[in-house]
């Protein structure tokens, strides 16, 4: 499942996900849903009868009917050290703040905006020459480990409920905020461009 081809780069082609072409590759069947709050997406989802769902970056809210179609639920891999940077652009806001670290969170999903339960955290220092494409190609691979290890061990991982404390939200990102206001002090300059690159 990937959402649909999007127009991108300067001649507005439409262009296929990194999820869809990879499967593409390897003959595996795709689905792209432009939502899933209508019956015939849920029942169509439901027929793959899936023990357990993986959701990645996916840019869409799953709604309570699709987060009960699997018998063990779904988990989604989550670009930060939960409570903080919920929501859905959690790399940038974390170089933006100047935080000394970040990570990957496991997580069993609910109803909520990233609030389900914790299965498994793994942290990473964030450098002073991290850029949002450094970090994320870093988180990528650990939450690829992290999500093969929850994964072969669900029956024995016990879910934590994310502390009430710290919480903060990473809301999506917009070309705008990368506008560079020289008026800055050198520190939040330097934290922009990082944060901004290469987008």
């Amino acid at each position: 499942y990937t959402q649909p081809d999007r127009p991108a780069g300067r001649g507005r082609q439409l262009q296929a996900s990194a999820v869809k072409q990879h499967a593409q590759r390897h003959d595996l069947p795709i689905e792209q849903p432009a939502t899933l709050k209508i019956p015939a997406a849920v029942e169509k989802l439901a027929s793959w009868g899936a023990d357990v769902m993986v959701v990645v970056a996916y840019g869409l809210i799953l709604p309570r009917p699709v987060l009960e179609i699997p018998k063990r639920g779904c988990i989604n891999v989550h670009a930060s050290l939960l409570p903080r940077w919920r929501g859905a652009a959690p790399i940038q806001p974390a170089l933006l703040a100047g935080d000394s670290k970040t990570g990957v969170t496991i997580m069993q999903m609910d109803a909520g905006l990233d609030t389900g339960p914790m299965l498994l955290e793994r942290s990473t220092p964030i450098a002073s020459v991290d850029t949002s494409r450094t970090l994320h190609d870093r988180l990528a691979v650990l939450g690829a480990q992290a999500l093969i290890e929850v994964l072969g061990n669900l029956d024995d991982i016990q879910a934590q409920e994310q502390p009430a404390d710290g919480v903060t939200y990473a809301h999506k990102i917009s070309k705008e905020e990368a506008l560079i206001d020289w008026r800055q002090s050198s520190i939040q300059l330097d934290r922009l461009v990082r944060a901004f690159n290469p987008w």
